[in-house]
Order: structure tokens, then sequence, then C-alpha cells
């Protein structure tokens, strides 16, 4: 059991890392692999196995058509996939809704890239962690601290550069529909690039909120 448990309508950050910094994602397919199981599982009743659902040629399509928004277990509000490490940003729609949301996608994830990689034995460093946002101030500079992570790690020189984040779903700069950060982020794209860009005052505002910040 968890410490502090999971409530539902409240906001968290989540994280979690591979087994001793293990390269998980290491491809193209790797990373969108992870974010169609990242679409998929956030169902409580999903229309298919996922082994099927990755064969569907549209699949946004597909999910519109077979599921409905109260199956939803967990909102998205941001992510970032980074080689050895993911950062969330969830919402709890339903009771034990982010447990079964990530125990579904690590497992999954675990099962593919052993597979593939004819590989045996977990992947994923424990437990995953989780911290509770409390403010609205702490969710905004959160979403830039996970959206700033590939440039940080020198990546990439710009996190729109970055095409396994949510930044250009911000920026509706993209086709990707993951995310559904409208209903708790009030603030409008461009406003958000220079948020995300300006380091003026960055370090002091990540000071106030490092508690939450799980590296």
């Amino acid at each position: 059991m968890r410490k502090h448990p999971l409530v539902t309508d409240h906001v968290y950050h989540v994280f979690t890392k591979s087994i001793a910094g293990y390269e998980i994602f290491s491809s193209v397919a790797d990373f969108h692999r992870m974010i169609e199981m990242m679409k998929f599982y956030g169902y409580e009743k999903r229309p298919s196995r996922f082994s099927e659902y990755v064969r569907i040629k549209n699949k946004d399509e597909y999910l519109k058509k077979y599921t409905h928004s109260e199956d939803t277990i967990v909102d998205l509000i941001a992510y970032c996939l980074m080689p050895t490490h993911i950062h969330f940003l969830l919402v709890q729609k339903k009771d034990k809704g982010i447990s079964a949301y990530m125990k579904n996608i690590l497992d999954s994830y675990t099962r593919y890239f052993n597979n593939k990689n004819s590989r045996k034995g977990p992947l994923w460093q424990g437990r995953f962690k989780s911290v509770y946002v409390e403010t609205d101030e702490q969710l905004l500079h959160l979403t830039r601290y996970i959206h700033l992570n590939p440039t940080s790690s020198k990546l990439v020189p710009t996190p729109e550069d970055w095409p396994y984040s949510s930044y250009r779903e911000y920026l509706h700069e993209s086709e990707r529909n993951v995310c559904n950060f409208t209903n708790y982020i009030d603030i409008n794209s461009e406003e958000y690039r220079h948020f995300v860009t300006s380091r003026k005052g960055y370090q002091a505002k990540l000071n106030k909120i490092k508690h939450l910040l799980l590296e």
C-alpha cells in the first residue's frame, strides 16, 4: 500500500525510470508504442486488446467510436518521454485510476520491450513515484519543468524539437491528441511558449516547487 493513497479528482506528478538508467526508448517505434499505450489505457472499458488495437489504421477514430468519456480513469495533463524515464501530470478520475493506468502501460511496454529485445525480467525501477500537486501555480510550473526536460538533458536545443512530449500540443502545433489540459490550465499558446522559453526568474520558481520534482 502507498503511504499516501492517490485521491480522485486530484492532480499528481508521476515519474518512473528504467533499471540502472537503461535506455528503454531508443527508436521512433519505441516512443510511438508508448504514446499509443498512454491513449489506449486511459479508459476503464477498452474495446479490444492492445495487441489488436495497434493493428488498426485509424486509432483515434477507433477510440472515439468505441470508448466513452465516462470510462476515463485519468486525465493526462502533460507528459514527456525521455530515453530512460517518463514524466506524467495526471488527474485521477476514478478510484485507483492512476495505479491501474500506470500498471497497464508499464507492464504492456515491458512485454513489448522484452519481446523485441529477446529479454526477460523487469524494466522499471520499482513502483512509480507520485507527488500531489497542491496549487494551479505549481501545476503550471511543473508543465514547464516537464517540457524542458529534453533541453535540460541537452538532447535538443529547444523543447519543440522534442517530438515525444506534450509541448507541441500546448502550442497547437501537433496533430497528436494525447492530453486533456484545457480544463486545468488557462493560458494561450503564445503566452505559454514565452513562459516556457523565458529563463527570467525560472530558477527562483523552480526552488519553490523543488519538493515536487522527482529527480
